[in-house]
């Protein structure tokens, strides 16, 4: 897996987004500890809304971000983003009224909304040989998972000598330090396709996903493991704290369960997929992932919560790691920003359903009845996912395009009957069917 890591630009940007991720993560802390300095005992009303105005962000404007990005330079887009994103958090220690923050939050999770599937996008093309980029998507995996458990102990030893604004000036340089990380590499061009109307190109990731059967299964298991995971984020805390009556340091140990889960998949990931393909693995993840959420009503001590909460997370990096490897089969080069910013637009938009739910269920019907109705949506969401992702699922589906003139270009690659690996979304909606 390491030996990815001798890719000068991979390199470069997996440091970036190491930096960007512990900044990130101490920017979660201080801004917690920022609505408490504002809002008293309302924080967690305050914490709840920037994180509903997030999801909705990243649901509206990953896509339009993504139709920007195909008209400007790759490392240009990803440097501003990044530049914009330090200077909305060094405004954030500032900020002395609750709407300044709800105002501050939108825009630094719409420049991620653009920075992260743009980001994602480049990765294949720096990395083409499918065995390095799934060693990559391991390492970007292993280092989010890393980051969950670094960045609040930095920031709690941090906090032992600075107070909680300083925080803030941590994760401005981390952006920076990102910013200036992607500068320095020499990214490859973008494949150049027909250029398109801009709103046009703001849905064609959505379309790509509606007329690729793998690409509809994978939206319905995003759907499976947001049931579930909402379990693991919203919950964990009532669990540990009003069900088995343990303190703060026990929540830390439940997510650090999680954590490690996932950090062990991302490991072994790898190996599993040069023996499996995708699509066992993926459906396979989701499904411990939705048997560990149905087992909560059975949880009685820390030691099984922590041990179910590993199952949970083992599940959760085996379905979120190969996502690239789907998608990156699945569009073309020209496509490919779209249908990675479609896919965070969509498991955003399950997000955005899911944690709610399960706070709204907990609260009001009890912690076993929001485990039974989670399970329930995950398992039907894995129904689903067997009838839309077809077993046979080949890389390369044939297909012909009759309705095509003569001379289009695609003929003249391909032949009218052909198969390669990818979905054409657009060419039926830009020529008529001949009568």
């Amino acid at each position: 897996m390491l030996g990815t890591l001798r890719n000068t630009t991979f390199r470069h940007l997996f440091a970036a987004q190491i930096v960007a991720l512990l900044g990130t993560g101490l920017a979660t802390v201080a801004l917690g500890l920022l609505a408490w300095q504002l809002a008293g005992d309302n924080a967690g009303a305050v914490l709840g809304t920037a994180l509903a105005i997030k999801m909705v962000a990243y649901v509206t404007l990953a896509p339009v971000a993504a139709a920007i990005a195909e008209r400007l330079p790759r490392r240009a887009f990803l440097v501003a983003l990044d530049l914009i994103r330090a200077g909305v958090i060094a405004c954030l220690p500032f900020a002395d009224q609750v709407w300044q923050i709800y105002v501050l939050i939108f825009f630094l999770q719409a420049a991620s909304a653009g920075f992260t599937p743009a980001f994602q996008a480049v990765i294949p093309d720096v990395l083409p040989d499918e065995d390095d980029y799934t060693n990559a998507l391991s390492l970007l995996r292993l280092a989010e998972d890393l980051e969950q458990l670094a960045s609040p102990m930095l920031a709690a030893l941090l906090l032992t000598v600075v107070s909680f604004p300083v925080l803030f000036a941590g994760t401005v340089l981390g952006f920076a330090a990102s910013a200036l990380l992607v500068l320095t590499t020499r990214l490859p061009d973008r494949a150049r396709g027909e250029p398109g109307r801009f709103w046009a190109d703001v849905t064609k990731g959505i379309r790509i996903y509606a007329r690729t059967p793998r690409l509809r299964g994978l939206m319905v298991m995003e759907a499976a493991v947001a049931a579930a995971g909402a379990m693991v984020y919203v919950n964990t805390v009532v669990l540990v704290q009003a069900r088995l009556g343990l303190g703060e340091e026990s929540v830390a140990l439940a997510f650090a369960g999680f954590g490690a889960g996932s950090i062990l998949a991302a490991f072994l990931l790898p190996r599993i997929l040069a023996r499996l393909t995708d699509r066992p693995v993926m459906i396979g993840g989701a499904g411990l992932m939705v048997a560990g959420v149905a087992l909560v009503p059975l949880v009685g001590s820390l030691v099984g919560l922590v041990a179910l909460w590993a199952l949970i997370g083992f599940g959760f990096s085996l379905t979120q790691a190969p996502i690239g490897r789907i998608i990156n089969r699945s569009a073309r080069k020209t496509d490919r920003g779209a249908v990675f910013a479609a896919q965070f637009a969509l498991s955003h938009a399950c997000w955005l359903v899911t944690y709610p739910l399960a706070g709204w269920i907990g609260a009001g019907a009890g912690l076993t009845a929001a485990a039974l109705v989670l399970a329930a949506i995950g398992a039907a969401g894995l129904v689903a996912v067997l009838r839309l992702w077809p077993t046979r699922d080949a890389a390369e589906l044939p297909h012909d395009h009759a309705d095509l003139p003569p001379d289009h270009p695609h003929l003249a690659d391909h032949g009218p009957r052909h198969a390669h690996a990818f979905v054409i979304d657009d060419l039926h909606s830009r020529w008529p069917r001949a009568a």
